[in-house]
């Protein structure tokens, strides 16, 4: 599991097709919170597959993971 202290402020989140999802803007608890369309999501700590190279690489792909947002 990831260690929500690896995720950062900033940082780009990205599906696992590399498409970019949006920004860090925080940790909730055991969501990721982020900016995407100037808007603000959540997405939980148990989808995000990586930390990597200051990016959070999801375990869905991008669409899959904006699914819900629309």
């Amino acid at each position: 599991m990831i260690n929500a202290a690896q995720i950062k402020e900033q940082m780009e989140v990205k599906g696992s097709d590399g498409k970019h999802v949006g920004t860090v803007d925080g940790m909730d608890g055991d969501r990721v919170r982020l900016a995407s369309g100037g808007m603000l999501h959540t997405i939980e700590l148990d989808e995000v597959e990586e930390v990597k190279e200051g990016v959070v690489r999801l375990k869905h792909t991008a669409q899959e993971a904006t699914k819900p947002w629309h």
